[in-house]
């Protein structure tokens, strides 16, 4: 009898410390020191501060639906209605966003870059994946619609978190941009947990995810299983382009393809091939270039998609 109560008491603990654990690294990831994002980007020759200075812009707080600030740059450099909305992946934040707003920048749109939650000078306690983090997107979205007027038009691009958060927030039945550009998002957190459990710690996900399931609805009032893009991706009607590096092995490839052949109406797949998770731009940005020209001539400034 004391050994089955041992036995249970023992399982109970660590259960406990498996459940807590777990969800800190989830809610309470590191996130990376802005100064750090500025020198590498700055080193890399993907961020100027100088020209960035000499972009005509505006900072301004946006207050999430739930209560805390979202810090956002307004860059304008032209006097057009077309903006671009750049969403960063998890642990990043807005100054990772430069090198795809110089892209869009140069392409003739004015550009939003912001903090997620709990990233740079946003506010928010936790990290949540997309989950709470598409709420703030829309409140962005909400805003600049508002500032702008009713003949805007806007995209949407995202990194990794950033992607699965803008797929997130255009499948609540928002759909509220014109175009999406998705890079290297995953396609179920909850799958691309159990791969990184298996493939980190060599731990089944059958038996440890509903366990961390659980504490995250007691802790932070959400499911893993209210993280996947690929749930809601055929509600999307407005253009897709899916980017992903072949050779990423944080988040499969396997997993925007997935969302592509799930994705009805327009859309447009490209698979980089050099570059590990978020580098599809900086180790293929010619190819990278071309897509984006194709994708904006052929699904965005056709007279075939046009509003």
């Amino acid at each position: 009898m004391r050994k089955a109560l041992r036995f249970l008491l023992g399982f109970f603990l660590f259960f406990i410390t498996f459940g807590l654990y777990f969800t800190n690294r989830l809610m309470y990831m590191r996130t990376k020191d802005p100064l750090f994002v500025v020198d590498r980007e700055q080193t890399a020759g993907r961020y100027n501060p100088d020209d960035f200075d000499r972009i005509p812009k505006r900072e301004v707080l946006i207050t999430s639906p739930f209560g805390y600030p979202l810090k956002a740059i307004v860059l304008e450099p032209h006097h057009t209605k077309k903006y671009v909305i750049i969403c960063h992946g998890v642990t990043e934040n807005k100054f990772n966003s430069i090198k795809y707003m110089n892209l869009f920048i140069e392409r003739g749109f004015n550009a939003v870059i912001y903090d997620h939650r709990r990233h740079g000078e946003s506010g928010g306690k936790t990290t949540s994946y997309g989950h709470y983090e598409k709420f703030d997107l829309k409140a962005i979205v909400d805003w600049l619609k508002a500032d702008q007027g009713p003949h805007l038009l806007l995209g949407i691009h995202g990194e990794s978190m950033g992607a699965a958060t803008m797929l997130l927030y255009a499948g609540m039945l928002e759909d509220g941009a014109d175009f999406y550009i998705a890079d290297c998002p995953f396609s179920d957190f909850k799958a691309q947990l159990a791969y990184r459990l298996k493939r980190e710690f060599k731990l089944p996900g059958k038996v440890f995810l509903p366990v961390a399931d659980l504490f995250l609805r007691i802790r932070d009032r959400y499911s893993l299983q209210s993280i996947a893009p690929i749930t809601v991706i055929d509600s999307i009607k407005k253009p897709i382009l899916f980017i992903h590096s072949k050779e990423d092995d944080f988040i499969l490839p396997t997993m925007t393809q997935a969302l592509y052949e799930k994705k009805k109406g327009p859309k447009k797949l490209y698979l980089a091939e050099n570059g590990v998770h978020a580098q599809s731009l900086n180790e293929n940005k010619e190819d990278y270039e071309q897509v984006i020209d194709e994708f904006l001539h052929d699904f965005v400034f056709s007279p075939i998609f046009k509003r």
